[in-house]
């Protein structure tokens, strides 16, 4: 391969805002049918770097090449000229459309007549749709979705300009080990077309199975760029966080059998949710587990008064309540985290202290008017305690990372003095030293008596953390698993079916 011309030249490349370097004289090279992992911290540079390669930022100094010829890469238009694509971590659909308009959003095909060719672009849509083997209406709108469906329909968008280079960004973070199993294939036929692919992810072991060299972001510098054979997962982390890293999860607490703050009873929800119960108990950490629709984020929804669900009993501290719409489950002092937090969660557009006490606004109130000392206090207390990076606290939290966004999240919860957390997908698209530190605030979190269920599709999160776990498959629980019995092959038995929980235990 380094016999290869290289297709793209990252040279010198240097990106500050308002004085603040975030990369530093960047030096990179992409050769063809080649796949480069990109692998760092949140606020390593990556997302810059990526976005300067997509034209949605311009470098405050060096340049960029294709084919050994410098190129001013002014805009996202432009990159997709020079045959670059990009799949983003935070989805660019427009929900209101459907699944086929926005594929060929920027790229319609036309009649003579200059109207849309609805019928090629449908069809043509269906052909991508059936090479990612994902069956989806192409007439769907995209608000009716799924976020892996989504992810699917970001790869397709990449796949219909032809491109010769394109960027996965975190393409894995909502998909069931299925779908990336059918992402890696095509990503491997592409390679074999002679594609070239920068591929960014947290999860090592991805970028050791599937990229032929990692390049390794710190701080904005460039720490090294090895061949895949040459560095395992160990060392990538040791790289990326500066020193030996050695375990992400804290010691487990002990949780004897306590008395339960949270029942919930025989809830339906059309198709998804079949008379689903279970109990959290004060102090304990509880895990959802299970494939992707199983209904795990519809139960929490449910809960939260996100989803009116169509039967069913939440009683909270033995008394039966009724939570009807979110602002309700907020005042009995549930908090929850959704797996979506650009689309539900956080308002990119408004800066840290805004998006911070956004729901809890009422307690910032001085008389008539807000008492912006204390808003702005508060947020540099959360800042300090989630070792959140941002140039200023009236940073708006598009210029942040993906992890930094996420605390900022994590404070907006918080600040409402939840008993209750559910975290959905917690630690999507965050990077390994940032998920230790979400980690252990989850445990002191517990420490302090608050009850927290999790979310997620990482079977090592729900073995690393939770006390007790309930499996769901196609909107019912199969099975309960507590303390040893907590393990990757139980959990994918009970959320494959190959076991059933005996309900008459």
């Amino acid at each position: 391969m380094s016999n290869s011309k290289a297709i793209l030249e990252i040279k010198s490349i240097t990106k500050a805002f308002s004085g603040v370097v975030v990369l530093n004289n960047i030096n990179l090279s992409l050769f063809p049918g080649q796949c480069l992992g990109l692998i760092g911290e949140n606020g390593a540079g990556k997302s810059t770097l990526i976005k300067i390669i997509n034209g949605i930022y311009k470098p405050t100094s060096g340049s960029l090449s294709i084919d050994d010829s410098d190129v001013d890469i002014k805009d996202a238009q432009k990159a997709k000229q020079l045959g670059i694509a990009m799949v983003p971590q935070e989805f660019n659909l427009i929900s209101t459309l459907s699944v086929f308009e926005n594929i060929f959003l920027g790229n319609e095909i036309r009649l003579k007549s200059n109207l849309l060719d609805k019928v090629k672009m449908k069809n043509k849509s269906r052909e991508l749709l059936k090479v990612l083997n994902t069956d989806i209406d192409v007439e769907l709108k995209i608000s009716d979705l799924s976020v892996a469906q989504k992810q699917m329909i970001e790869v397709a968008k990449a796949l219909i300009i032809n491109a010769r280079i394109i960027v996965f960004d975190e393409p894995t973070t909502t998909l069931t080990s299925h779908e990336v199993s059918i992402l890696f294939t095509l990503i491997e036929k592409l390679k074999e077309s002679g594609v070239s692919i920068i591929f960014v992810s947290h999860k090592l072991q991805e970028v050791k199975q599937l990229c032929d060299r990692v390049a390794v972001l710190r701080d904005g510098d460039l720490i090294c760029v090895k061949d895949i054979a040459e560095i395992d997962e160990k060392e990538m982390a040791n790289q990326m966080v500066g020193r030996e890293f050695v375990n992400i999860f804290p010691t487990k607490k002990n949780i004897s059998t306590g008395e339960n703050i949270l029942e919930v009873k025989d809830i339906n929800l059309g198709k998804k949710l079949k008379n689903v119960s279970f109990n959290l108990k004060k102090g304990e950490i509880l895990g959802l587990s299970g494939l992707v629709g199983a209904g795990r984020t519809e139960l929490a929804e449910c809960i939260m008064g996100l989803r009116e669900k169509d039967s069913g009993t939440i009683i909270l501290n033995n008394k039966e309540i009724e939570i009807n719409n979110p602002r309700v489950s907020v005042d009995h002092h549930l908090a929850y985290i959704s797996e979506d937090r650009q689309g539900r969660g956080i308002h990119l557009l408004f800066d840290i202290p805004t998006n911070t006490t956004m729901i809890s606004l009422h307690n910032y109130k001085k008389r008539w008017l807000l008492d912006k000392d204390k808003i702005f206090k508060k947020s540099n207390e959360y800042i300090d305690k989630f070792n959140t990076k941002a140039a200023s606290l009236k940073n708006k939290l598009m210029f942040l990372s993906g992890g930094n966004q996420q605390k900022v999240y994590l404070a907006k919860c918080m600040d409402t003095n939840p008993e209750i957390l559910i975290l959905d997908e917690p630690t999507r698209g965050i990077d390994i030293n940032a998920k230790s530190e979400i980690y252990q605030f989850i445990y002191e979190l517990q420490e302090s008596g608050m009850s927290i269920i999790i979310i997620s599709s990482e079977l090592e999160e729900i073995i690393g953390l939770c006390n007790r776990c309930y499996v769901l498959r196609e909107g019912r629980i199969t099975g309960e698993l507590s303390n040893s019995d907590i393990n990757e092959e139980e959990i994918i038995y009970y959320a494959t079916g190959v076991k059933v929980m005996n309900t008459n235990e």
